[in-house]
């Protein structure tokens, strides 16, 4: 499904270069779930945006269901990423004028959507979620839980082949991450959803099938066995 090589990003700091992505190389298999871990400024992140064609790298090559990504023009990757790649960050990032219902709604109205098949995915996701009673309320009048849950109803509501989770429990307490984690593990082994969550928490690193060590832009291979 995602093939990273030699990935090289940097930045320039007084001329020189300072790496956030250092010759990476992952492959990652439709299915899957991956947890990607590493002290603050590993890197964690920097992979979830280039992965989710958020960002650029200079050097090396992505090819994303067999589409070469690293030479994919902006439209292009437009496209695939709102097809195929559903985006829960710590922040939640839901939009303040906007309902939860329309939060929810609005990956599918960039995807074409029809009204009614609309109506009928958000209500079944808000039903799933139990947020139903919720659906007219504002983010900010909303707990921290209740936000994620929201990010993630929004990310899935789309039908996503890929969900990227940066530190999606980073801001709830530890009912509220359980309940976030298990989602995903549900998602992952029913539905074949391939996840990818980058975290510090070693108990959320638990439920991937697989985790990758991170650590000044690189694999951290000795963590990784």
């Amino acid at each position: 499904m995602i093939e990273l090589k030699n990935i090289y990003k940097w930045v320039k700091q007084g001329g020189n270069r300072i790496f956030l992505l250092n010759d990476l190389n992952l492959r990652v298999k439709e299915g899957e779930f991956i947890s990607i871990m590493g002290p603050s400024g590993s890197g964690k992140s920097t992979l979830l945006n280039v992965i989710g064609m958020l960002d650029g790298f200079q050097e090396g090559s992505y090819e994303f269901l067999g589409e070469p990504v690293h030479k994919l023009k902006e439209k292009q990757l437009s496209r695939l990423y709102k097809e195929h790649i559903g985006f829960v960050f710590q922040a939640y990032h839901l939009i303040d004028e906007l309902t939860v219902y329309e939060n929810i709604e609005t990956p599918l109205l960039y995807k074409n959507v029809k009204s009614s098949e609309r109506k009928a995915r958000v209500a079944d996701i808000l039903d799933r979620f139990n947020i139903v009673g919720k659906k007219d309320l504002f983010p900010n009048q909303l707990s921290g839980g209740q936000q994620q849950l929201v990010g993630v109803a929004r990310a899935l509501v789309a039908r996503a082949k890929l969900i990227l989770a940066d530190e999606p429990t980073g801001n709830l307490n530890s009912q509220q991450s359980n309940e976030i984690m298990e989602l995903f593990k549900n998602l992952n082994q029913n539905e074949g959803v391939t996840i990818i969550q980058a975290t510090h928490s070693e108990s959320n690193a638990a439920y991937g099938t697989r985790t990758i060590h991170l650590l000044d832009g690189m694999r951290n291979r000795k963590l990784e066995g």
